[in-house]
């Protein structure tokens, strides 16, 4: 029988090598093993609050950025879509003075002249963080998404998680500042460090993003990148480039300064020139990125020429570096283009391709002038940002990561996402636990002291004698004061055997040195100690 006949092989010649040399080759497109997994959270009703008739921070766009994205179709290819719960007070203390939120809970727009003659030092500008009607609803529904989104990067439950709701950068611990009340990104990293060793915070907001970094400013276990806008005398003033840190944290707070104008190929280089070594050096196990719209050309407060796209290749850059990948919002103060800017950025994280046509949606009324998803974004602004200044931003940065020869080591402990509901569980058990041991003691007490017990004989006839009765010695009496009493069966044995059948009688002696002395070491020992250990 010929061989050739039976034996199978998975190559269509006949054997696996015929002799002959190859010189075409088939290429296959490699699929991933698995997809990373993106939860996308949007608590409802958070953009129905108003700051006011002229300002130009509008919750508003954060629902027009959630029915575009559910436009396009990106909701199903989301694995999970929340609709989290509001922060906590306890939750908002975790990092905010609790006097400071007491003051918010507090605050309406009735009682506001009063308030701030009483706490006017907790609010920066009444004009950049107007009082409105349900401002501490406003700020537990953003806090709650960023945090339930920390908790579950935390978990594991996925790889990448949005929430384009967050990203208020400016908040301090015991202060209103920039449009911001509650710091939800500082809310979301205490969360992410119960978790993970080191968490790099990246911003690319216009503006500096001060209360991250001044939160995390002696630490070494947060990293805080900047991109912002730095003159001087642009908001918030702060973000110099010789500002790094201090203490624990000296040289893990980056701040690249740029001027107004920049763009796309310059900002772009300068993202990638930057986040690369950083990235390398620090090690982080998660990475968090602030993705203010408001860099964007065309934006009503800012000073840059970026594109979509251009803003859109800083969230591709991060996500290549398959870390666990908390994504917030920000700044942006011309809706259309910040809905853009947010919906694009979910495609991309969630490599889904995206038409340049917007879908029909009930707020079509905001893209009546240009329907596309990339409409030309670039002012007449002249760049100021020269290749020089640029190289000198980045030859800075690189001199600072010197100082970080390796990532720091942190002796982590294992802990669950949230001990908030375990231990509440714990210490309920626990007095439950001394409650049943007190009574318990007590039942004990009652049936050992006879005084305790019920006397069943009438009145009138004299207490009983307490049941085995033996001296007890005086402070100046010495110890051996207990041999007068009368011998036991453990007394009348050798002294070895003495001891080892006292010990397998289970003295309730909790001390080494109330074994080997024959101390006492409980009121409750009412056995008789032998005489050759007192002697």
């Amino acid at each position: 029988m010929n061989t050739d006949d039976i034996v199978q092989t998975f190559s269509s010649t006949k054997r696996f090598y015929d002799g002959t040399a190859r010189t075409e080759y088939e290429t296959y497109r490699i699929q991933p093993h698995s997809k990373r997994s993106v939860d996308y959270f949007f608590p409802k009703g958070v953009g129905d609050y108003h700051y006011g008739e002229g300002h130009p921070m509008k919750p508003h766009r954060l629902a027009i950025t959630n029915t575009l994205v559910i436009g396009y179709g990106l909701h199903n290819h989301i694995d999970h879509f929340f609709s989290p719960k509001p922060a906590s007070t306890a939750e908002l203390e975790a990092f905010h003075d609790s006097d400071y939120i007491d003051f918010l809970s507090k605050l309406t727009p009735k009682n506001v002249d009063e308030m701030f003659r009483q706490h006017g030092d907790m609010i920066n500008s009444s004009e950049d963080c107007p009082v409105f009607t349900g401002l501490f609803d406003f700020c537990k529904q953003y806090a709650g998404a960023s945090i339930l989104a920390a908790r579950r990067l935390g978990e594991e439950s996925c790889d990448v998680a949005i929430n384009w709701t967050g990203g208020l950068h400016h908040a301090k611990k015991r202060g209103a500042s920039g449009f911001c009340y509650v710091n939800d990104i500082v809310l979301a990293i205490q969360h992410l460090l119960r978790k993970y060793a080191r968490v790099l915070y990246i911003d690319i907001d216009i503006h500096h993003g001060d209360g991250v970094e001044e939160a995390f400013y002696n630490t070494n276990r947060v990293l805080t990148v900047s991109f912002h806008k730095y003159n001087g005398e642009f908001f918030p003033g702060t973000g110099k480039l010789d500002d790094n840190g201090s203490g624990l944290g000296k040289h893990f707070s980056l701040n690249v300064p740029l001027k107004d104008g920049i763009d796309d190929e310059s900002y772009v280089t300068m993202f990638r020139a930057v986040m690369e070594p950083v990235i390398a050096t620090f090690r982080p196990s998660a990475i968090v990125l602030q993705c203010g719209a408001d860099s964007l050309g065309c934006d009503r407060l800012g000073a840059f020429n970026l594109s979509i796209k251009a803003h859109g290749e800083c969230v591709r850059f991060i996500k290549a570096f398959d870390l666990p990948l908390l994504v917030l919002g920000g700044g942006g103060y011309t809706m259309p283009n910040v809905a853009r800017c947010w919906t694009y950025e979910t495609s991309v994280l969630l490599d889904v391709q995206l038409p340049n046509q917007l879908p029909s949606t009930k707020y079509d009324d905001y893209f009546l002038t240009d329907r596309r998803l990339h409409p030309p974004l670039v002012r007449n602004v002249e760049n100021q940002n020269t290749r020089a200044s640029l190289e000198r931003i980045r030859i800075s940065v690189r001199e600072k990561l010197r100082y970080l020869d390796c990532a720091p080591s942190v002796q982590m402990q294992v802990l669950p996402p949230d001990l908030m509901q375990w231990l509440e569980d714990e210490e309920r058990a626990e007095m439950r636990e001394m409650r049943s041991d007190t009574e318990a003691e007590k039942d004990r007490r009652r049936e050992d002291n006879p005084k305790h017990l019920a006397d069943p004989r009438p009145a009138g006839y004299p207490p009983p004698p307490l049941r085995n009765p033996r001296p007890r010695p005086s402070p100046r009496q010495p110890n051996n004061a207990y041999s007068n009493s009368t011998p036991t069966r453990a007394q009348s044995l050798s002294p070895v055997r003495a001891r080892v059948r006292v010990q397998d009688r289970a003295l309730p002696c909790t001390s080494i040195l109330a074994r080997v002395w024959g101390r006492r070491a409980s009121p409750r020992s009412t056995r008789t100690i032998p005489a050759w250990r007192t002697a």
